[in-house]
């Protein structure tokens, strides 16, 4: 496993720390699981919505060019 460092400003790792206290979680677990659950799911559903949209006004967009 590697470590990262990232800047963050003050008020928003207050934010986390809080969301992860809140959680019973530490800061770091609520960041790994946040990436986690981002590396897994945003992409696929972004493109699981992109198909459904073109696929849905395919005729539309074949008459607009």
């Amino acid at each position: 496993m590697v470590a990262i460092t990232i800047d963050i400003p003050d008020e928003r790792l207050e934010e986390l720390s809080q969301l992860a206290q809140e959680s019973g979680i530490s800061t770091q677990d609520l960041l790994r699981a946040s990436i986690e659950d981002w590396l897994n799911h945003p992409q696929k559903d972004f493109i699981e919505a992109t198909s459904k949209i073109l696929n849905q006004n395919k005729e539309l967009y074949r008459r607009l060019v």
